[in-house]
């Protein structure tokens, strides 16, 4: 089983097909939307997770590059610094995807990579610079 973050890139000429469907559909594979862009001239982007067997992973990449999809792995992750961190709460209040919270009756920051979409609205709240984004080494 295969389990994978990555970018979607679509040309306007794909926009009104349904390939996330077809993913789920035809080859099995779980996508979860973590963040999705059209932009003015109808050009995607979209972070996605997909989970498979590795046979309907591999298949259903090839479907999307055919159409003209670029997929990208997610080279940056998020890092949180717990030991610089100031417990101020800033980031918790800003996450889209509640991977920041504040654990309660604590008040302590907590931080889970698996809800992260890296979209750095943290790093830009955190006045101690506790989040990092971080390049992933490439296999």
């Amino acid at each position: 089983m295969i389990k994978s973050k990555v970018v979607l890139r679509f040309p306007a000429s794909v926009v009104e097909q349904p390939f996330i469907y077809t993913l789920i559909k035809e080859y099995n594979i779980i996508a979860n939307i973590l963040k999705a862009n059209i932009n003015p001239r109808k050009e995607g982007n979209m972070v996605v997770e997909l989970k498979a067997a590795e046979s309907d992973f591999k298949a259903g990449i090839e479907f999307l590059q055919e159409r003209g999809v670029m997929v990208l792995p997610l080279e940056r992750q998020i890092v949180w610094w717990e030991d610089r961190c100031t417990q101020c709460g800033f980031c918790t209040a800003i996450c889209p995807t509640d991977a920041l919270w504040m654990e309660r009756p604590k008040m302590t920051v907590s931080f889970c990579s698996e809800k992260c979409i890296v979209c750095e609205q943290c790093l830009k709240a955190c006045p101690a610079r506790a989040m990092e984004a971080l390049y992933q080494a490439e296999e």
